[in-house]
């Protein structure tokens, strides 16, 4: 069955009296797989709170996102608090199922969220994830043991990849949304990335990553170990002012 057409007998079935529905995923951006499961975002102002519900139905699997006119705005909120658009990517893409009023309100807000983007990083988070990935990178640098070299090499590729992206306040993605959020930022970038990892996989050379990590520190001072510390800082500033209290 056509995903529309599956989408559609979905709500009928399941969710008849709803206020409004759309479909998102891969399928309305024409990249469906083998795999491939319909998200149906799902608004019921009836609903006491938000869920989330798996279904194979139609030939489909199915994960619907069910929620009323007020607990979205949770999860937009934790969007933006971890960079990850999930749900508002979901609605600004969705192809409506069923229309209501709500639903124009609700994509601009989608939209406006987009388009603005995470929650800016602060100079001490910064500091925190360059001092992290110098770790991660001097691990890597010293392991001999492949096994360890990989689980490293995968790690430094998640936290470099965040690292760009949000302090360039772009968006972030796992997995497959990993690589899509790399090239919508810089395809020239993601290629770069890729190529890194992907010579290390294969070769054992890890002196692409080294670089590549280097690179992507140095507008920030580069590696950070020597000198960094949690706490300490706090620390002394709440001592200094206990004396100048006294």
């Amino acid at each position: 069955m056509k995903p529309i057409d599956a989408a559609q007998q979905f709500i009928e079935k399941y969710f008849p009296n709803c206020d409004c529905a759309l479909l998102a995923g891969s399928v309305v951006r024409n990249e469906v797989t083998s795999t491939s499961d319909l998200d149906i975002v799902v608004f019921d102002d009836y609903v006491q709170s938000s869920y989330r519900e798996s279904f194979i139905e139609f030939g489909w699997p199915i994960e619907v996102f069910v929620n009323n006119f007020i607990s979205y705005q949770r999860f937009f909120k934790s969007d933006y608090e971890r960079a990850r658009p999930s749900l508002a990517k979901m609605i600004s893409e969705g192809i409506v199922l069923k229309n209501h009023d709500f639903i124009k309100k609700i994509k601009r807000e989608a939209n406006d969220l987009l388009k603005n983007g995470p929650k800016r990083w602060s100079n001490k988070t910064i500091m925190m994830k360059r001092y992290m990935i110098t770790d991660l990178l001097y691990d890597f640098i010293g392991s001999s043991q492949r096994e360890v070299e990989i689980v490293i090499a995968s790690h430094l590729l998640e936290s470099i990849s965040e690292f760009v992206l949000r302090t360039n306040r772009k968006w972030v993605g796992t997995s497959k949304w990993l690589v899509r959020t790399l090239e919508d930022y810089d395809k020239e970038l993601a290629h770069h990335f890729f190529i890194s990892f992907d010579e290390f996989f294969k070769t054992e050379n890890k002196q692409h990553i080294i670089q590549l990590v280097d690179m992507v520190l140095e507008p920030f001072g580069g590696r950070l170990f020597a000198g960094f510390n949690v706490g300490k800082d706090e620390l002394l500033n709440n001592n200094s002012k206990e004396i100048e209290g006294e």
